[in-house]
Formats: C-alpha cells, sequence, structure tokens
C-alpha cells in the first residue's frame, strides 16, 4: 500500500488494522512475511477518510484474498493499540514522520476452507509466501520484538471472543511483561 495515502495522526502515529484469523479448531493464521524471516498477523493502513471496517476488508482481501462473506467478525478492540517503531526504523525523510502504528484489532472467524486463502488476490506484492495456524499465543513469540506487547493486548481483548469459557493458559515461554495490568495495557 502506498503509505502516503495512510493516515498519520497529529502524534505521529499510522492508523491500522490487525486482523486475527481464527479456524474451526480455535487455532490463528500467522503469516510468513514475503521474502523475510518474519512472522505476523495480517495488518494495513488506514487510508485518508476510510472507515476502519473498510480497511479491515480491504486489507482482508489484499493480504490474504478472502472476502467478507468467507469470514465472521467476532469482535474487535476497544480503542486503539499503540506501539512506537525503534528508532532504526523511523523514516526520517517522510512527512508527516511516522513514528509508530495505532492499531484497531479484529477478531475473525474463517468460514470456508484453508483452500480460500490467497496471496496473489491483488497486483501488489504479496505481504506472505506461506502460512500456517498457530495456537493461540504463539504469534506473540514469533511477531518482531517491538509488536510483541500490542499482539498479547490485542489477544488478551479479543480472547474473551474466542475462549468464552477463559483464555488458554500462558505456555512456558510467557514474560511477566506481557502480562497486562488492570486497564488491559501490557506492562512496559
Amino acid at each position: 500500500m502506498d503509505a502516503a495515502r495512510d493516515y498519520i495522526d497529529a502524534q505521529g502515529f499510522r492508523a491500522n488494522v490487525g486482523i486475527v484469523i481464527l479456524n474451526g479448531d480455535r487455532r490463528v493464521f500467522l503469516g510468513g512475511r514475503a521474502r523475510l524471516r518474519g512472522w505476523q498477523f495480517p495488518q494495513g493502513g488506514v487510508r485518508y477518510g476510510e472507515p476502519v471496517l473498510d480497511a479491515l476488508y480491504r486489507e482482508l482481501s489484499e493480504e490474504v484474498g478472502l472476502s467478507p462473506a468467507q469470514v465472521a467478525l467476532l469482535g474487535q478492540t476497544r480503542g486503539w493499540l499503540r506501539y512506537r517503531l525503534p528508532r532504526q526504523f523511523v523514516r526520517r525523510d517522510s512527512e508527516p514522520r511516522c513514528i509508530g502504528q495505532k492499531q484497531r484489532w479484529f477478531l475473525l472467524r474463517l468460514e470456508t476452507s484453508d483452500s480460500a486463502l490467497r496471496f496473489d488476490a491483488t497486483d501488489q506484492p504479496a505481504e506472505f509466501d506461506r502460512w500456517r495456524w498457530v495456537d493461540w499465543w504463539e504469534a506473540v513469540r514469533e511477531v518482531i520484538w517491538f509488536k510483541r506487547r500490542v499482539y498479547a493486548r490485542a489477544l488478551h481483548e479479543l480472547g474473551v471472543h474466542a475462549f468464552p469459557e477463559g483464555l488458554p493458559p500462558y505456555p512456558d515461554w510467557w514474560s511477566d511483561r506481557l502480562q497486562p495490568d488492570r486497564s488491559g495495557a501490557a506492562r512496559s
């Protein structure tokens, strides 16, 4: 997506949607970044004047080839979850300067078979070149380090929709820094 068309607020945070796709086994989609080693959930910028739900479904189509009819919207975060980019990732020559992202996260349930997932739905370079289904908390470990706390916060907040009986237990590798405080924010 053309970053110049994305909405960046007065504080320098780029508006973005994050997408957690749940399958029938209550595992989540994790995409392998094309030409890179990293893994992440689908996500993408909100364009100027674009409603957030429109951005969600546009990014869903662009990144994994799914239409709104192929998923069910289960929940979304109450508000924006923010993270700052490490200094080395801030583009100093772009205006307005983006210092991080503010994300609205959505939980979707896949209502069709895995074969509907496609990375060639647009003429843009593919975001992902591989994917897998992982346990609920696994994406927190797999995503690049500076996004881990926002992933933990999103999964904590969205988890009630996927696991009404209670969130899955934390894995052995879970850090206390990822544990949310009473407000739902991950500890710094």
